[in-house]
């Protein structure tokens, strides 16, 4: 566990995340996701978090203020010998705790794991702020596929991004 200390000077604990998380994690994608219920069985989502333990080239963090879950953050890859190098970005934080530099910290992790050379992440093209995060860390644009996501009766387009260790 990590204690780190947010510019506002309030303290938050990082972790890496165990299946006994599952259901609060589940609790905090249905609060901040904003796009509907989070769908995976309490019981496969413990079992997941219990097979991304087990891997050396994925990980999933929580970050917690007063045991409350307020970020997750994770790079999962696959298990497969042909793209195992590739991880997966992904990074959800409850608004009011925005800038807790996860993103530097797994980027940091995927460097030191020796079996990630790669990785990708998908945005929003209308998330200006992620995308100028992304970008501080060197991610570059490989794509966009428009229109592919639907909400609330508004087409987005999804950038495809990408970064090379």
């Amino acid at each position: 566990m990590s204690l780190r200390t947010l510019k506002n000077g309030i303290g938050v604990s990082i972790r890496e995340a165990a299946p006994k998380d599952a259901e609060k994690m589940i609790a905090f994608y249905n609060r901040v996701g904003g796009e509907g219920e989070f769908l995976t069985p309490l019981s496969e989502y413990e079992l997941f978090l219990s097979s991304v333990k087990q891997e050396q080239n994925s990980l999933i963090v929580v970050a917690e203020k007063e045991e409350k879950i307020i970020s997750i953050a994770s790079i999962t890859s696959s298990q497969n010998p042909r793209n195992k190098h590739v991880g997966t970005l992904g990074i959800v934080v409850e608004k009011s705790y925005s800038g807790l530099g996860l993103g530097r910290q797994l980027i940091e992790w995927a460097h030191t794991n020796k079996q990630t050379k790669k990785i990708e992440l998908v945005t929003r093209e209308d998330n200006q702020r992620a995308i100028s995060l992304y970008r501080q860390l060197g991610f570059q644009t490989e794509g966009l596929k428009e229109k592919d996501t639907y909400i609330n009766g508004v087409y987005y387009n999804t950038m495809l991004m990408g970064l090379h260790l």
